[in-house]
């Protein structure tokens, strides 16, 4: 879909535009983070943007406000004058997402978004790819992990591909578990005990200690 490989067979179009034969205009409609950060190191962040507005064909009247609400959507109004090459992991990522996203593209393709994050920085990740899928309803999202506990998180419908290019199994999140799952899965909430309940129960089991001697 990206055109990075020809296809052996069949086509491909998105909004009606060949992958292959209009390739020019079909770049347009996809957003791709690729797995490895594609970045410039030398560049900073808003340059990185300011460049992929131009790639992606966006409007000069929109591309200011297209740049600012990518920044909003990855939290990166402290990085925004850095160097890419300077920033962090995690950082690296959100920029990479940003310019997946950036204009709002019909089809948005993500190799292990979050990879390298730490799990906060996980769980905001997801929350920026579950706005994109769901709130937004602006653009499909087709995301590649290795975590079942990412997949359910973000998608409506799973696949298992094996050696880059076989489906063992495609559909709803219960389906595959069915299909492949093995063993259970147990989930214990527990409650929190206050101040006075852990007070309580220190003192008894102080008396029963001495009871005993």
């Amino acid at each position: 879909m990206t055109g990075d490989i020809v296809p052996t067979t069949g086509e491909i179009t998105i909004q009606g535009f060949d992958v292959i034969k209009d390739f020019t205009t079909a770049r347009k409609l996809i957003g791709y983070c690729p797995q490895v950060d594609a970045i410039f190191p030398l560049l900073t962040v808003r340059e990185h943007l300011e460049f992929y507005v131009q790639v992606k064909g966006i409007p000069t009247k929109k591309r200011r406000r297209a740049i600012e609400k990518a920044i909003d959507d990855l939290n990166l109004k402290d990085q925004i004058n850095k160097p890419a090459g300077t920033l962090s992991g995690g950082n690296k990522r959100k920029l990479s997402v940003a310019m997946a996203i950036i204009g709002n593209p019909p089809i948005v393709l993500l190799d292990e978004p979050s990879a390298g994050m730490d799990p906060a920085a996980r769980r905001f990740m997801w929350m920026v790819v579950e706005k994109i899928s769901q709130r937004d309803k602006k653009s499909a999202v087709i995301v590649t992990t290795h975590s079942m506990e990412e997949a359910e998180a973000l998608a409506t419908k799973l696949g298992i591909m094996v050696r880059g290019g076989i489906f063992r199994c495609y559909g709803p999140s219960q389906h595959v578990k069915n299909k492949y799952g093995e063993g259970f899965e147990v989930e214990i909430k527990i409650k929190k005990p206050s101040y006075d309940e852990l007070k309580s129960l220190a003192r008894d089991l102080l008396e029963d200690a001495q009871s005993q001697d």
